[in-house]
């Protein structure tokens, strides 16, 4: 198991974070990394890239964003909007000195990253989203068009209710993890799984026991989760979704064209943010690659990192190195 950085909680704005540092740019030739984990991970998501980031020549910052591992984490749901968490991205910028850096998400880090470089676009000087691409804002309340789809039982309809989510998860943090990180399942499957699949709470409560041969990743890894839900609570991660309608309406009449240089990587087997969903992702993204990884499901840090760490650094190397 390769090592990861030890934290260090630094102030961002009105929280603290912790980061987890690998400086491969001492001499600060090129733009700094920032990664962004998504729900429910953490910092240490990205212990598979930090390395061959740094070794690429980067200086390579990841995050435990607030609500997260051992960061800041504040019950009140308002402190989770897009408008909050990419303050805490600049005020994290200011702290550390950067004027500028390429900021890269996966799953919600790739929403909230997209979000920093619509709502500043003056700190980003290049996005790299991986399974989560840019799409228009939609006509109505999304959440209101996830529960016509699909009830009151998928887990972004669910999660809006208070307290309920995060208190049913911290009743078990090791089935929690075990439950959510698994590998993929064929496209042919997949009809078979909708919509329960989007149930979380209910395969919380009612699964079976999950097995670890089934894991993307290794019991190891699966503890550092375990452990860093234990210490943070679940609160942090589902008030992120307490927040979609918000973020919905703060868009409402702002530009959101993305024009920092872009990467976005998908996976084929990502039931959950399939490649298809980025087909008009140029039409917002005007300096945009994309790539598909096949045989790889939405864990891709994980599940193919070999591949994606060659994509991200080739795509580096061509837009930014010197």
């Amino acid at each position: 198991m390769s090592t990861f950085p030890t934290p260090h909680r630094i102030r961002a704005g009105d929280t603290t974070l912790a980061i987890y540092e690998n400086d491969g740019d001492p001499t600060r030739k090129n733009p700094p990394i920032i990664l962004i984990h998504g729900w429910p991970e953490i910092a240490y998501s990205w212990k598979n890239q930090l390395g061959p980031l740094a070794d690429a020549g980067f200086r390579v910052i990841a995050v435990d964003i607030k609500g997260f591992g051992y960061s800041d984490a504040p019950i009140d749901p308002t402190l989770y909007d897009a408008k909050t968490m990419t303050a805490d991205f600049c005020g994290l910028l200011d702290t550390l000195g950067i004027k500028k850096a390429i900021f890269c998400g996966h799953d919600w880090g790739g929403s909230l990253i997209w979000s920093m470089a619509q709502l500043h676009p003056e700190r980003v000087v290049g996005a790299i989203g991986l399974c989560t691409p840019l799409r228009r804002r939609a006509p109505v309340e999304p959440i209101s068009i996830l529960r016509k789809r699909f009830g009151n039982v998928h887990y972004f309809v669910h999660f809006q209710q208070p307290e309920i989510a995060e208190n049913l998860f911290a009743t078990d943090p090791e089935r929690f993890v075990k439950l959510m990180f698994r590998r993929p399942v064929p496209r042919e499957k997949w009809p078979s799984l909708v919509p329960e699949i989007f149930d979380v709470p209910g395969r919380f409560k009612n699964a079976p026991e999950p097995s670890d041969d089934g894991l993307i990743i290794s019991t190891q890894d699966a503890q550092v989760y375990v452990d860093a839900y234990r210490n943070s609570g679940f609160h942090g991660g589902v008030n992120l979704y307490r927040n979609v309608d918000q973020n919905w309406k703060y868009m409402a009449g702002r530009d959101e064209v993305v024009r920092a240089p872009s990467l976005w990587i998908g996976a084929d087997l990502d039931l959950f943010l399939p490649p298809e969903t980025a087909v008009d992702m140029d039409e917002l993204v005007p300096d945009l690659e994309k790539h598909i990884i096949p045989d790889c499901g939405h864990w891709m840090n994980w599940e193919k990192p070999n591949e994606i760490n060659k994509i991200m650094i080739d795509w580096l190397n061509r837009r930014f190195s010197t």
